[in-house]
């Protein structure tokens, strides 16, 4: 798992062990195979008939490719960037003349040292192309990641949380000034770790601490009406994932599940770590027609877009509401994530 603090400079190619990476990789160099046949043919059908001949040549070209820079991906991230990608520039081109050479042997085609050398040109020049478009993503990120922070800051806290706290916390000065104190710790740390920089990754175990401060603000105005569930499996205590990932979704939970029932509810928050995946599931009571529950998705949208620019294709939120069988509503939220990352 990588941390996206790594920009072009300090990471000279991109993860090939990334399934986003490799399926652009896949359908970039296809697409210009295509682009190739619709130069060298007239008529669509010639044109097929010519892709078709050479993806059978370039698919197993890709694959091979593919697993030898994801065998080798740490030893090619500690090289200088150019260095790494002519590397990976010379490997294409070198693998793709000696397929070309079994390949002509397992068709008895002769294809003769121009055919060789052209294929060796034209893999290194589609390396080239495919390292250059994923070198200008990375680069056309930047300001995506700059916007995604400034949203996740505004989208994290509601300020109804910030003065319902506050409010909280003065009435117990006088009952409970040990609680009140313990309560403005929290906060405060709460709001710190809204000041970190969104781009490093945090073990998960300061994430569900962190988790578990928000809701204890939360249980100083909503008392008893606020019970959580917590199903934590055994995830690694190193295990690294987005910050402040959890705190939205409960703090979602809070104000449109539990708020607006008249007895509270329940929220449910389980983990578990299956193979390389580690899985997180939030569940909240739905309350229908209460009108705050119906605000927009504001920060599910922003953890969705945090993600891609985590994980790229390796992460997924799903979202959904359960009608149980005793006739009330659940809202759900699944989310994976790779689970390979630590510190």
């Amino acid at each position: 798992m990588a941390s996206i603090k790594q920009n072009a400079e300090s990471q000279p190619l991109p993860d090939f062990r990334n399934a986003g990476v490799m399926l652009r990789i896949l359908l970039g160099v296809n697409l210009l195979a295509l682009l190739a046949a619709l130069v060298r043919q007239e008529g669509l059908v010639a044109c097929l008939q010519d892709y078709v001949a050479m993806a059978a040549w370039l698919q197993p070209l890709l694959l091979f490719n593919l697993a030898v820079l994801a065998l080798l991906g740490n030893r090619l991230q500690g090289l200088a960037v150019w260095s790494a990608r002519a590397l990976v520039v010379v490997l294409a081109a070198t693998s793709a003349v000696l397929l070309s050479l079994l390949w002509s042997l397992l068709t008895f085609d002769e294809w003769g040292w121009q055919g060789l050398l052209r294929a060796g040109l034209l893999a290194g020049t589609a390396a080239a192309c495919i390292l250059s478009y994923l070198a200008l993503r990375v680069s056309a990120l930047s300001p995506a990641l700059i916007e995604a922070r400034l949203q996740s800051l505004t989208a994290r806290i509601r300020p109804h949380f910030l003065f319902n706290s506050l409010t909280a916390v003065i009435s117990l000065i006088r009952l409970d000034p040990r609680r009140a104190e313990t309560a403005l710790e929290e906060l405060a740390e709460l709001f710190r770790a809204l000041l970190r920089d969104p781009r490093q990754l945090v073990p998960i175990g300061d994430e569900l601490a962190l988790c578990r401060q928000y809701l204890d603000l939360e249980k100083l105005r909503l008392g008893e009406r606020l019970q959580v569930e917590w199903s934590i499996g055994d995830p690694p205590a190193d295990l690294l994932v987005p910050p402040l990932l959890l705190q939205p979704l409960l703090e979602n939970a809070v104000y449109h599940g539990i708020e607006p029932a008249a007895n509270g509810g329940t929220i449910r928050v389980g983990l578990l770590l299956r193979g390389d995946e580690l899985h997180i599931d939030l569940a909240n009571p739905s309350v229908a027609h209460a009108g705050h529950a119906r605000g927009n998705h504001m920060a599910l949208d922003n953890i969705r877009e945090r993600l891609a620019l985590y994980y790229d294709l390796e992460a997924r939120l799903d979202t959904g509401e359960l009608r149980l069988p005793d006739g009330s509503c659940e809202y759900r939220v699944h989310i994976v994530l790779p689970g390979g990352g630590s510190r």
